[in-house]
């Protein structure tokens, strides 16, 4: 149901606004929207072809113990391969 959604937002709805629905309505618990810059950071580094990117994240949020990320994790922790476009996991190594 969730992916279903997604893609009739990313249909109907800016990038934004489906970015923003995904992280707070698209989860349990929602994602704090103090997520979305990175997330959208995350998605233009993996489009950009360097899924490896240290992305900064918010203040008081960590991963692993660091206040940065790769874009990878930020995807797929939070389930962002509908806003790749046509790109697929095949198209990258990491």
């Amino acid at each position: 149901m969730g992916q279903q959604s997604l893609e009739g937002m990313l249909e109907v709805s800016d990038y934004d606004s489906a970015l923003r629905w995904h992280l707070t309505s698209n989860h349990f618990p929602p994602v704090p929207l103090s997520m979305l810059v990175p997330c959208k950071n995350a998605i233009q580094a993996f489009i950009d072809g360097m899924p490896d990117k240290e992305i900064q994240l918010p203040e008081g949020t960590s991963w692993r113990g660091r206040d940065t990320a790769p874009a990878t994790a930020i995807i797929e922790s939070h389930h962002l391969d509908s806003f790749l476009g046509d790109l697929t996991d095949e198209d990258y190594d990491y």
